[in-house]
Protein backbone atom coordinates (compact mmCIF):
# COMPACT_ATOMS: atom_id res chain seq x y z
CA UNK A 1 0.00 0.00 0.00
CA UNK A 2 1.76 3.17 -1.18
CA UNK A 3 -0.14 5.23 1.38
CA UNK A 4 1.76 3.64 4.23
CA UNK A 5 5.18 4.47 2.82
CA UNK A 6 7.10 7.73 3.31
CA UNK A 7 7.34 10.09 0.36
CA UNK A 8 10.07 9.14 -2.05
CA UNK A 9 11.17 9.79 -5.62
CA UNK A 10 8.79 8.55 -8.32
CA UNK A 11 11.32 5.96 -9.45
CA UNK A 12 11.19 4.32 -6.02
CA UNK A 13 7.41 4.50 -5.93
CA UNK A 14 7.38 2.51 -9.14
CA UNK A 15 9.76 -0.02 -7.66
CA UNK A 16 8.13 -0.57 -4.29
CA UNK A 17 4.54 -0.61 -5.40
CA UNK A 18 3.72 -4.29 -6.02
CA UNK A 19 5.13 -5.19 -9.42
CA UNK A 20 3.38 -7.50 -11.83
CA UNK A 21 6.23 -9.04 -13.75
CA UNK A 22 4.87 -11.40 -16.32
CA UNK A 23 6.67 -9.20 -18.83
CA UNK A 24 5.17 -6.13 -20.35
CA UNK A 25 2.97 -5.33 -23.27
CA UNK A 26 1.43 -2.74 -25.58
CA UNK A 27 0.20 -3.13 -29.16
CA UNK A 28 0.11 -1.23 -32.41
CA UNK A 29 -1.58 2.13 -32.10
CA UNK A 30 -4.16 1.48 -34.81
CA UNK A 31 -5.55 -1.43 -32.78
CA UNK A 32 -5.15 0.09 -29.32
CA UNK A 33 -7.76 1.36 -26.91
CA UNK A 34 -7.45 3.41 -23.76
CA UNK A 35 -10.79 5.22 -23.80
CA UNK A 36 -12.95 5.07 -20.70
CA UNK A 37 -16.52 3.88 -20.15
CA UNK A 38 -16.87 1.52 -23.10
CA UNK A 39 -17.99 -2.08 -23.54
CA UNK A 40 -16.43 -4.61 -25.86
CA UNK A 41 -16.68 -8.34 -26.51
CA UNK A 42 -14.08 -10.82 -27.77
CA UNK A 43 -14.11 -14.51 -28.40
CA UNK A 44 -10.74 -14.78 -26.61
CA UNK A 45 -9.52 -12.25 -24.06
CA UNK A 46 -5.92 -12.51 -22.83
CA UNK A 47 -4.95 -10.86 -19.55
CA UNK A 48 -1.27 -9.92 -19.36
CA UNK A 49 1.33 -9.06 -21.98
CA UNK A 50 4.21 -11.13 -20.67
CA UNK A 51 5.65 -14.28 -22.17
CA UNK A 52 2.54 -16.43 -21.78
CA UNK A 53 0.13 -13.69 -22.83
CA UNK A 54 2.00 -12.75 -26.01
CA UNK A 55 2.60 -16.39 -27.00
CA UNK A 56 -1.06 -17.32 -26.55
CA UNK A 57 -2.24 -14.18 -28.37
CA UNK A 58 -0.19 -15.27 -31.36
CA UNK A 59 -1.57 -18.80 -31.21
CA UNK A 60 -5.16 -17.61 -30.82
CA UNK A 61 -4.80 -15.17 -33.71
CA UNK A 62 -3.80 -18.04 -36.00
CA UNK A 63 -6.64 -20.18 -34.70
CA UNK A 64 -9.48 -17.64 -34.64
CA UNK A 65 -8.37 -14.49 -36.48
CA UNK A 66 -6.92 -11.30 -35.02
CA UNK A 67 -10.30 -9.56 -34.82
CA UNK A 68 -11.50 -12.13 -32.28
CA UNK A 69 -8.58 -11.68 -29.87
CA UNK A 70 -7.75 -8.90 -27.41
CA UNK A 71 -5.01 -8.48 -24.83
CA UNK A 72 -5.06 -6.29 -21.72
CA UNK A 73 -1.69 -4.81 -20.72
CA UNK A 74 -0.57 -1.41 -19.54
CA UNK A 75 3.18 -1.10 -20.13
CA UNK A 76 5.03 -0.08 -23.24
CA UNK A 77 8.10 -2.32 -23.02
CA UNK A 78 8.44 -6.08 -22.99
CA UNK A 79 11.55 -7.59 -21.42
CA UNK A 80 13.28 -10.92 -21.92
CA UNK A 81 13.93 -11.36 -18.22
CA UNK A 82 16.05 -14.57 -18.29
CA UNK A 83 18.94 -12.53 -19.72
CA UNK A 84 18.97 -10.25 -16.65
CA UNK A 85 21.34 -12.71 -14.96
CA UNK A 86 23.94 -11.71 -17.55
CA UNK A 87 22.98 -8.02 -17.34
CA UNK A 88 23.68 -8.08 -13.61
CA UNK A 89 27.07 -9.62 -14.34
CA UNK A 90 28.02 -7.05 -16.98
CA UNK A 91 27.78 -9.36 -19.98
CA UNK A 92 24.63 -7.96 -21.60
CA UNK A 93 22.96 -4.53 -21.52
CA UNK A 94 19.52 -3.96 -20.04
CA UNK A 95 18.56 -2.14 -23.25
CA UNK A 96 19.23 -5.29 -25.24
CA UNK A 97 16.77 -7.20 -23.05
CA UNK A 98 13.75 -5.09 -23.97
CA UNK A 99 11.67 -4.26 -27.01
CA UNK A 100 8.60 -2.08 -27.47
CA UNK A 101 5.70 -4.41 -26.97
CA UNK A 102 4.14 -2.88 -30.06
CA UNK A 103 6.69 -5.01 -31.90
CA UNK A 104 5.76 -8.30 -30.21
CA UNK A 105 1.96 -8.23 -29.91
CA UNK A 106 0.57 -9.93 -33.04
CA UNK A 107 -0.57 -7.40 -35.67
CA UNK A 108 -4.30 -6.81 -35.60
CA UNK A 109 -4.87 -8.16 -32.11
CA UNK A 110 -6.73 -5.53 -30.05
CA UNK A 111 -4.66 -3.94 -27.33
CA UNK A 112 -6.43 -2.57 -24.28
CA UNK A 113 -3.84 -0.34 -22.64
CA UNK A 114 -4.82 -0.61 -18.99
CA UNK A 115 -4.45 -2.69 -15.87
CA UNK A 116 -6.99 -5.37 -15.05
CA UNK A 117 -9.10 -4.14 -12.13
CA UNK A 118 -11.58 -6.98 -11.70
CA UNK A 119 -12.34 -10.41 -13.15
CA UNK A 120 -15.92 -11.71 -12.85
CA UNK A 121 -15.92 -15.24 -14.28
CA UNK A 122 -19.59 -15.74 -13.42
CA UNK A 123 -20.62 -13.00 -15.88
CA UNK A 124 -17.67 -13.60 -18.24
CA UNK A 125 -16.57 -10.01 -17.73
CA UNK A 126 -13.32 -8.16 -17.06
CA UNK A 127 -13.14 -4.54 -15.90
CA UNK A 128 -10.07 -2.40 -16.39
CA UNK A 129 -8.63 0.63 -14.61
CA UNK A 130 -9.54 2.89 -17.53
CA UNK A 131 -13.25 2.13 -17.15
CA UNK A 132 -13.66 -0.48 -19.87
CA UNK A 133 -15.90 -3.51 -19.43
CA UNK A 134 -14.87 -6.39 -21.65
CA UNK A 135 -16.90 -9.58 -22.02
CA UNK A 136 -15.41 -12.78 -23.37
CA UNK A 137 -16.29 -16.25 -24.51
CA UNK A 138 -12.91 -17.64 -23.42
CA UNK A 139 -10.41 -16.12 -21.01
CA UNK A 140 -6.66 -16.76 -20.84
CA UNK A 141 -5.09 -15.48 -17.63
CA UNK A 142 -1.37 -14.71 -17.87
CA UNK A 143 -0.94 -12.05 -15.18
CA UNK A 144 2.41 -13.23 -13.83
CA UNK A 145 3.33 -12.71 -10.20
CA UNK A 146 4.15 -9.81 -7.90
CA UNK A 147 7.52 -8.73 -6.54
CA UNK A 148 7.34 -7.56 -2.93
CA UNK A 149 10.53 -5.63 -2.18
CA UNK A 150 8.47 -3.60 0.29
CA UNK A 151 8.14 -6.64 2.58
CA UNK A 152 11.83 -6.44 3.48
CA UNK A 153 12.15 -3.98 6.35
CA UNK A 154 14.38 -0.99 5.57
CA UNK A 155 14.53 -1.58 1.83
CA UNK A 156 11.76 0.87 0.78
CA UNK A 157 13.49 3.73 2.62
CA UNK A 158 16.75 3.39 0.66
CA UNK A 159 17.06 6.25 -1.84
CA UNK A 160 20.17 5.05 -3.65
CA UNK A 161 20.81 1.32 -3.90
CA UNK A 162 24.13 1.92 -5.63
CA UNK A 163 25.44 3.97 -2.72
CA UNK A 164 24.73 1.10 -0.34
CA UNK A 165 25.94 -1.61 -2.75
CA UNK A 166 22.60 -3.36 -3.18
CA UNK A 167 21.28 -4.90 -6.40
CA UNK A 168 18.59 -7.24 -7.64
CA UNK A 169 18.37 -9.04 -10.97
CA UNK A 170 14.59 -9.32 -10.61
CA UNK A 171 13.51 -5.86 -11.81
CA UNK A 172 14.45 -3.58 -14.67
CA UNK A 173 15.00 -0.72 -12.19
CA UNK A 174 17.55 -2.66 -10.10
CA UNK A 175 19.35 -5.13 -12.36
CA UNK A 176 22.08 -2.67 -13.39
CA UNK A 177 22.66 -1.87 -9.72
CA UNK A 178 23.86 -5.46 -9.29
CA UNK A 179 26.61 -4.83 -11.83
CA UNK A 180 27.49 -1.55 -10.12
CA UNK A 181 27.79 -3.28 -6.73
CA UNK A 182 29.93 -5.99 -8.27
CA UNK A 183 32.30 -3.50 -9.91
CA UNK A 184 32.60 -1.45 -6.72
CA UNK A 185 33.31 -4.44 -4.49
CA UNK A 186 36.46 -4.02 -2.39
CA UNK A 187 36.55 -6.62 0.37
CA UNK A 188 34.14 -8.37 2.72
CA UNK A 189 30.93 -10.35 2.35
CA UNK A 190 29.07 -10.69 -0.94
CA UNK A 191 25.66 -11.99 0.15
CA UNK A 192 22.92 -13.48 -2.03
CA UNK A 193 19.42 -14.08 -0.66
CA UNK A 194 16.53 -16.43 -1.52
CA UNK A 195 13.11 -15.61 0.01
CA UNK A 196 10.64 -17.78 1.90
CA UNK A 197 8.03 -17.63 -0.89
CA UNK A 198 7.47 -19.14 -4.33
CA UNK A 199 9.76 -17.41 -6.84
CA UNK A 200 10.20 -17.26 -10.57
CA UNK A 201 13.40 -18.79 -11.90
CA UNK A 202 14.52 -20.33 -8.63
CA UNK A 203 18.07 -20.75 -9.96
CA UNK A 204 18.64 -17.04 -10.61
CA UNK A 205 19.64 -16.09 -7.03
CA UNK A 206 22.61 -18.46 -7.17
CA UNK A 207 23.51 -17.86 -10.82
CA UNK A 208 24.60 -14.31 -10.00
CA UNK A 209 26.50 -15.68 -7.01
CA UNK A 210 28.62 -17.94 -9.25
CA UNK A 211 29.19 -15.06 -11.67
CA UNK A 212 30.23 -12.81 -8.79
CA UNK A 213 32.72 -15.43 -7.64
CA UNK A 214 34.12 -15.63 -11.18
CA UNK A 215 34.32 -11.84 -11.54
CA UNK A 216 36.12 -11.42 -8.22
CA UNK A 217 38.63 -14.08 -9.21
CA UNK A 218 39.17 -12.39 -12.59
CA UNK A 219 39.76 -9.00 -10.93
CA UNK A 220 42.03 -10.32 -8.17
CA UNK A 221 39.60 -9.57 -5.31
CA UNK A 222 38.46 -13.09 -4.43
CA UNK A 223 41.08 -13.61 -1.69
CA UNK A 224 39.53 -10.81 0.38
CA UNK A 225 35.94 -11.75 -0.38
CA UNK A 226 33.54 -14.11 1.36
CA UNK A 227 30.85 -15.23 -1.10
CA UNK A 228 27.75 -16.29 0.80
CA UNK A 229 24.41 -17.79 -0.25
CA UNK A 230 21.68 -17.39 2.38
CA UNK A 231 18.63 -19.32 1.23
CA UNK A 232 15.28 -19.96 2.88
CA UNK A 233 15.22 -23.42 1.34
CA UNK A 234 16.42 -26.56 3.14
CA UNK A 235 18.33 -27.54 -0.05
CA UNK A 236 20.70 -25.86 -2.51
CA UNK A 237 18.51 -26.85 -5.46
CA UNK A 238 15.27 -28.80 -5.59
CA UNK A 239 16.37 -31.55 -7.98
CA UNK A 240 18.96 -33.87 -6.43
CA UNK A 241 20.94 -34.65 -9.60
CA UNK A 242 21.71 -30.96 -10.14
CA UNK A 243 21.97 -30.15 -6.43
CA UNK A 244 24.76 -32.71 -6.07
CA UNK A 245 26.69 -31.03 -8.90
CA UNK A 246 26.13 -27.56 -7.39
CA UNK A 247 27.32 -28.67 -3.94
CA UNK A 248 30.59 -29.76 -5.55
CA UNK A 249 30.93 -26.34 -7.18
CA UNK A 250 30.32 -24.34 -3.99
CA UNK A 251 32.74 -26.60 -2.11
CA UNK A 252 35.48 -26.24 -4.71
CA UNK A 253 35.03 -22.47 -4.95
CA UNK A 254 34.87 -21.89 -1.20
CA UNK A 255 31.34 -20.47 -1.27
CA UNK A 256 29.49 -20.47 2.04
CA UNK A 257 25.89 -21.78 1.96
CA UNK A 258 23.52 -21.05 4.85
CA UNK A 259 20.27 -22.99 4.52
CA UNK A 260 16.95 -21.88 6.07
CA UNK A 261 18.05 -18.23 6.28
CA UNK A 262 15.42 -15.68 5.18
CA UNK A 263 16.23 -11.98 4.57
CA UNK A 264 13.88 -9.87 6.72
CA UNK A 265 15.66 -6.51 7.06
CA UNK A 266 18.34 -4.34 5.44
CA UNK A 267 20.17 -1.73 7.54
CA UNK A 268 21.75 0.19 4.71
CA UNK A 269 23.59 2.81 6.78
CA UNK A 270 25.49 0.04 8.56
CA UNK A 271 25.62 -2.21 5.48
CA UNK A 272 23.97 -4.97 7.47
CA UNK A 273 21.49 -7.63 6.37
CA UNK A 274 19.29 -9.36 8.93
CA UNK A 275 18.23 -12.96 8.33
CA UNK A 276 15.69 -15.01 10.24
CA UNK A 277 16.56 -18.60 11.08
CA UNK A 278 13.51 -20.47 9.79
CA UNK A 279 14.33 -23.52 11.91
CA UNK A 280 14.07 -21.31 15.01
CA UNK A 281 11.38 -18.71 14.18
CA UNK A 282 12.08 -15.33 15.76
CA UNK A 283 15.81 -15.97 15.96
CA UNK A 284 17.78 -13.61 13.72
CA UNK A 285 21.39 -13.24 12.63
CA UNK A 286 23.04 -10.06 11.41
CA UNK A 287 25.54 -10.18 8.53
CA UNK A 288 27.72 -7.29 7.41
CA UNK A 289 27.93 -7.00 3.65
CA UNK A 290 30.07 -5.33 1.01
CA UNK A 291 27.62 -6.39 -1.69
CA UNK A 292 24.01 -7.57 -1.28
CA UNK A 293 21.91 -9.19 -3.99
CA UNK A 294 18.23 -9.22 -2.99
CA UNK A 295 15.73 -11.73 -4.33
CA UNK A 296 12.42 -10.22 -3.22
CA UNK A 297 9.51 -12.13 -1.71
CA UNK A 298 6.95 -12.90 -4.40
CA UNK A 299 3.24 -13.59 -4.44
CA UNK A 300 0.14 -13.92 -6.61
CA UNK A 301 -1.56 -11.15 -8.56
CA UNK A 302 -4.01 -9.26 -6.31
CA UNK A 303 -6.56 -9.31 -9.14
CA UNK A 304 -6.55 -13.12 -9.16
CA UNK A 305 -6.27 -13.36 -5.38
CA UNK A 306 -9.38 -11.21 -5.00
CA UNK A 307 -11.47 -13.29 -7.40
CA UNK A 308 -13.21 -16.67 -7.40
CA UNK A 309 -10.51 -17.89 -9.80
CA UNK A 310 -7.93 -18.27 -7.00
CA UNK A 311 -6.97 -21.26 -4.90
CA UNK A 312 -6.37 -20.91 -1.15
CA UNK A 313 -2.95 -19.40 -1.77
CA UNK A 314 -4.22 -16.79 -4.23
CA UNK A 315 -2.84 -18.47 -7.37
CA UNK A 316 -4.95 -19.25 -10.45
CA UNK A 317 -6.53 -22.65 -9.83
CA UNK A 318 -5.99 -24.74 -12.97
CA UNK A 319 -5.85 -28.41 -13.88
CA UNK A 320 -2.18 -29.34 -13.82
CA UNK A 321 -2.42 -31.43 -17.00
CA UNK A 322 -4.72 -29.35 -19.25
CA UNK A 323 -4.28 -25.78 -17.81
CA UNK A 324 -8.07 -25.40 -17.84
CA UNK A 325 -9.57 -23.76 -14.74
CA UNK A 326 -10.87 -26.25 -12.18
CA UNK A 327 -14.19 -24.39 -11.72
CA UNK A 328 -14.75 -22.31 -14.87
CA UNK A 329 -14.31 -24.38 -18.07
CA UNK A 330 -14.01 -21.30 -20.32
CA UNK A 331 -11.06 -19.93 -18.30
CA UNK A 332 -7.46 -21.03 -18.82
CA UNK A 333 -4.13 -20.11 -17.27
CA UNK A 334 -0.47 -20.05 -18.18
CA UNK A 335 2.81 -19.14 -16.52
CA UNK A 336 3.75 -17.65 -13.17
CA UNK A 337 0.19 -16.74 -12.11
CA UNK A 338 -0.95 -20.37 -11.93
CA UNK A 339 -0.79 -22.93 -9.13
CA UNK A 340 0.95 -25.48 -11.35
CA UNK A 341 3.39 -27.41 -9.10
CA UNK A 342 6.45 -26.80 -11.24
CA UNK A 343 9.21 -24.18 -11.36
CA UNK A 344 8.07 -20.80 -12.73
CA UNK A 345 10.28 -20.25 -15.79
CA UNK A 346 10.03 -19.07 -19.40
CA UNK A 347 10.85 -22.64 -20.46
CA UNK A 348 7.81 -23.86 -18.55
CA UNK A 349 5.67 -21.23 -20.31
CA UNK A 350 6.90 -22.49 -23.69
CA UNK A 351 5.86 -26.06 -22.93
CA UNK A 352 2.57 -24.88 -21.41
CA UNK A 353 1.73 -22.77 -24.48
CA UNK A 354 1.77 -25.84 -26.70
CA UNK A 355 -0.43 -27.82 -24.30
CA UNK A 356 -2.86 -24.93 -23.79
CA UNK A 357 -3.16 -24.43 -27.54
CA UNK A 358 -4.25 -28.06 -27.89
CA UNK A 359 -6.58 -27.83 -24.86
CA UNK A 360 -8.39 -24.80 -26.27
CA UNK A 361 -8.67 -26.45 -29.71
CA UNK A 362 -10.47 -29.37 -28.09
CA UNK A 363 -12.73 -27.14 -25.99
CA UNK A 364 -13.70 -25.14 -29.08
CA UNK A 365 -14.92 -28.42 -30.62
CA UNK A 366 -16.74 -29.43 -27.42
CA UNK A 367 -14.28 -32.28 -27.03
CA UNK A 368 -12.34 -33.42 -24.00
CA UNK A 369 -8.70 -32.17 -23.79
CA UNK A 370 -6.37 -35.09 -24.47
CA UNK A 371 -2.84 -33.62 -24.28
CA UNK A 372 -1.25 -33.58 -20.84
CA UNK A 373 1.38 -31.19 -19.50
CA UNK A 374 4.05 -33.16 -17.67
CA UNK A 375 5.38 -30.18 -15.71
CA UNK A 376 8.42 -29.69 -17.96
CA UNK A 377 10.56 -26.76 -16.91
CA UNK A 378 14.16 -25.75 -17.36
CA UNK A 379 16.78 -23.71 -15.53
CA UNK A 380 20.09 -22.95 -17.25
CA UNK A 381 22.30 -22.68 -14.16
CA UNK A 382 25.03 -20.23 -15.12
CA UNK A 383 28.09 -21.24 -13.07
CA UNK A 384 30.71 -18.96 -14.64
CA UNK A 385 31.23 -16.57 -17.58
CA UNK A 386 31.51 -19.55 -19.90
CA UNK A 387 29.74 -22.56 -18.33
CA UNK A 388 26.15 -23.65 -17.70
CA UNK A 389 24.51 -26.67 -16.12
CA UNK A 390 21.25 -27.12 -18.04
CA UNK A 391 18.71 -28.42 -15.53
CA UNK A 392 15.51 -29.82 -17.06
CA UNK A 393 12.86 -31.68 -15.07
CA UNK A 394 9.15 -32.46 -14.68
CA UNK A 395 6.41 -32.57 -12.05
CA UNK A 396 7.95 -35.60 -10.37
CA UNK A 397 11.24 -33.79 -9.83
CA UNK A 398 12.98 -36.20 -12.20
CA UNK A 399 15.41 -34.95 -14.87
CA UNK A 400 13.76 -34.64 -18.30
CA UNK A 401 16.80 -33.77 -20.38
CA UNK A 402 16.75 -32.79 -24.04
CA UNK A 403 20.25 -33.93 -24.96
CA UNK A 404 21.61 -37.50 -24.71
CA UNK A 405 24.46 -36.37 -22.45
CA UNK A 406 24.82 -35.76 -18.71
CA UNK A 407 23.44 -32.24 -18.35
CA UNK A 408 24.51 -31.99 -14.70
CA UNK A 409 28.03 -31.24 -15.94
CA UNK A 410 29.17 -27.67 -16.63
CA UNK A 411 29.39 -27.11 -20.38
CA UNK A 412 30.54 -24.27 -22.64
CA UNK A 413 27.99 -25.26 -25.30
CA UNK A 414 25.13 -24.79 -22.84
CA UNK A 415 26.41 -21.32 -21.95
CA UNK A 416 26.37 -20.33 -25.63
CA UNK A 417 22.81 -21.60 -25.86
CA UNK A 418 21.78 -19.59 -22.78
CA UNK A 419 23.49 -16.37 -23.89
CA UNK A 420 22.78 -16.35 -27.60
CA UNK A 421 20.46 -19.10 -28.85
CA UNK A 422 17.67 -18.85 -26.28
CA UNK A 423 17.07 -15.09 -26.70
CA UNK A 424 16.65 -15.60 -30.46
CA UNK A 425 14.28 -18.51 -29.84
CA UNK A 426 12.31 -16.34 -27.41
CA UNK A 427 11.77 -13.33 -29.67
CA UNK A 428 11.28 -15.20 -32.94
CA UNK A 429 9.80 -18.52 -31.79
CA UNK A 430 8.04 -18.45 -28.43
CA UNK A 431 6.47 -14.99 -28.65
CA UNK A 432 5.23 -15.72 -32.17
CA UNK A 433 3.59 -18.94 -31.00
CA UNK A 434 5.92 -21.26 -32.90
CA UNK A 435 8.05 -22.66 -30.06
CA UNK A 436 6.33 -25.00 -27.63
CA UNK A 437 9.36 -26.37 -25.84
CA UNK A 438 11.98 -29.00 -26.75
CA UNK A 439 9.70 -32.05 -26.44
CA UNK A 440 9.84 -33.05 -30.13
CA UNK A 441 13.63 -32.53 -30.22
CA UNK A 442 14.02 -34.64 -27.07
CA UNK A 443 12.12 -37.51 -28.65
CA UNK A 444 14.33 -37.43 -31.74
CA UNK A 445 17.60 -37.23 -29.80
CA UNK A 446 16.54 -40.01 -27.43
CA UNK A 447 15.18 -42.16 -30.27
CA UNK A 448 11.62 -41.81 -29.00
CA UNK A 449 12.41 -43.20 -25.55
CA UNK A 450 11.79 -39.93 -23.60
Amino acid sequence: DRGTLPRRPASRIRLFACHRTAGIGVCRLHTSSSSASSKEHYKVLVLGGGTGGIAMSARMKRKLGAENVAIVETSEMHYYQPIWTLVGAGVKSVAASGRPTASVIPPGVKWVKSNVREIDPDTHTVRTDNGMEISYQYLIVALGLQLHYEKIKGLPEIDDWEEFKIGSNYSVQTVEKTWSALQNFKEGNAIFSFPNTPVKCAGAPQKIMYLTDAYLRKTGKRATANVMYNTSLPVLFGIKKYADALWEIVKNRDIQVNLRHNLVEVRANKQEAVFENLDNPGETEVFEYEMLHVTPPMGPSPVIKGSSLADEGGWLDVNKETLQHNKYPNVFGIGDCTNLPTAKTAAAVAAQSSILDRTISKVLKNEKPDTKYDGYTSCPLVTSYSKVILAEFDYSGQPLETFPIDQSKERWTMYQMKADVMPHLYWHGLLKGFWGGPGPIRKILHLGMK
